[in-house]
């Protein structure tokens, strides 16, 4: 049978994978917006310009 130190040290891995997976799912959301924002800019400007 486990001790509580081993079942608070598995609750801390848990704790870290799920904040590692959380971080990592908002960086891909950051830089997707910053893709999409950087191609709305390019095509504005390309838009621009034939008018």
């Amino acid at each position: 049978m486990r001790s509580i130190p081993a079942l608070a040290g598995d609750g801390i891995e848990l704790l870290e994978h799920l904040l590692i997976d959380r971080l990592m799912k908002v960086a891909i959301v950051v830089i997707a917006l910053a893709v999409l924002a950087l191609g709305m800019v390019i095509i504005w400007r390309i838009g621009g310009r034939r008018r």
